[in-house]
């Protein structure tokens, strides 16, 4: 049961141990707090600054002194050293701990002056409503996510303020002003313990409810951060595209559920892979692996297309699938003319380097799929089904036949024209080929340079 009230008032326990990276954007958020924090600091001394000289000065000339200028001067200083350390991402916690107790003794320093600057019995400063700057102090706290520190602000602000209330009560003859009536307190410089206890109490238990938001706020933040690192890691293995749809899905991804779109389908094949990977070593195998796809994975986002998976040496790449659009078709071909271009010049690279030259091979089609999630609870893959998958990746066979390098469908590039798309590379229509696993003739495009 006690978990169970402990779990309603701080909120769930924060699950496992949090990887580094999780805690170095945890520690990037409280450098930047820290920063604001100093900021707003700077801003409060500039600000008391600016009242106390337009205010009228209503003590007395051959007053002992005025404190107030030193003490601004003095917070003022100590802002601005904490400005630069909070910059230099060296503020520690026992620098920031003295300066949560610097800002209540600076503040509870200034409220005690006023009755030496104006020459009035200690009580007359029980009744400044510069008191209610305390809060301001606890709740820039608040702004670092760390619940110490929003406490230490209030036991500091509560003590100093019952520190002023005994120097009030046991000197300068205080006791001979403590009253119990209200209306006498009201309008004298009579002490009411029981009005200054309630200040008291209402600095603490603001302390306390800021404190347990706090708490509970800490935890939806590192929740938040954990989530937003693994979001920026699943972008990695997914397209930026499928990774959006996980992280912004309204429920539960479940497998079986998907939705029919128009889209193209574009398919690269590194040519002659298979053989080069059982010739050379692994680590030189994999290395031409991933200097390939870091060639042409750009080009096809770049227009547009999503990388649906990584087919051993193959590529499958969807356009206007994962996100439906009206001009897929148009940037499936605009990606395919940048793709032979791309090849051409990763060729020449290899051969001035005095490596093999690599031929890639680019098919695509258009027309009606089925995008969504398919596997179990335990494992989904997001993915593409429908004829236009099947027809891409037969045409990559059927492009040895054809001797290109870059085949499309005449449907895909009439429909590519319908969307505004103008050829920069020619276009040569072969018609009613006979493509192996395909019913019929296909009329094909060539494209080439």
């Amino acid at each position: 049961m006690w978990q169970q009230v402990k779990k309603t008032i701080l909120g769930d326990e924060i699950q496992g141990q949090l990887p580094g990276r999780v805690k170095d954007a945890i520690e990037r958020q409280q450098t930047q707090s820290e920063i604001l924090i100093a900021w707003v600091q700077v801003f409060i001394v500039l600000t008391f600054s600016t009242l106390y000289g337009l205010s009228p000065k209503t003590f007395s000339s051959d007053a002992m002194f005025a404190p107030v200028p030193y003490a601004l001067a003095a917070y003022g200083i100590f802002t601005l050293f904490r400005l630069a350390l909070a910059y230099s991402g060296r503020v520690g916690p026992v620098f920031l701990s003295l300066s949560v107790v610097a800002d209540m003794v600076l503040l509870m320093f200034l409220i005690w002056s006023f009755h030496v600057q104006y020459e009035q019995p200690a009580s007359f400063y029980l009744k400044s409503p510069t008191l209610l700057y305390v809060f301001i102090f606890i709740a820039l706290r608040a702004l670092r996510f760390e619940a110490a520190y929003v406490l230490l602000a209030g036991a500091s602000a509560a003590i100093g303020w019952m520190i002023l209330l005994g120097y009030a009560v046991f000197f300068d003859d205080g006791m001979t002003n403590v009253t119990r009536d209200y209306v006498v307190y009201t309008m004298s410089h009579k002490i009411l313990l029981g009005a200054e206890f309630d200040k008291v109490i209402s600095i603490v238990v603001v302390t306390l409810i800021l404190a347990l938001v706090i708490v509970r706020g800490r935890k939806l933040l590192i929740n938040s951060v954990a989530q937003a690192t693994a979001a920026e890691d699943l972008s990695r293995f997914f397209s930026p595209e499928i990774a959006d749809q996980i992280t912004h899905s309204e429920g539960w991804i479940e497998p079986g559920k998907g939705e029919a779109r128009t889209a193209a389908i574009l398919h690269c094949d590194l040519q002659g892979f298979t053989k080069l990977s059982m010739e050379r070593p692994a680590n030189e195998v994999i290395s031409l692996l991933a200097e390939y796809q870091s060639r042409m994975v750009p080009v096809i986002q770049r227009h547009g297309g999503t990388i649906d998976k990584f087919l051993g040496d193959g590529i499958l790449a969807t356009f206007g699938a994962a996100v439906s659009t009206d001009h897929y078709a148009a940037d499936c071909l605009r990606a395919m003319e940048d793709l032979v271009d791309e090849a051409g010049h990763w060729s020449r690279d290899r051969e001035e380097e005095g490596k093999l030259a690599m031929t890639i091979r680019f098919t695509s089609a258009v027309g009606p799929i089925v995008f969504g999630a398919v596997g179990d609870d335990s494992r989904l893959e997001y993915t593409v089904i429908g004829e236009p998958v099947n027809l891409a990746a037969k045409l990559d066979k059927h492009a040895k036949d054809e001797k290109a390098n870059a085949v499309t469908t005449r449907g895909a590039v009439d429909a590519a024209q319908l969307q505004g798309y103008l050829p920069r590379a020619h276009l040569e229509t072969r018609k009613s080929r006979s493509v192996e696993g395909v019913s019929g003739t296909v009329d094909l495009v060539i494209i080439s340079p």
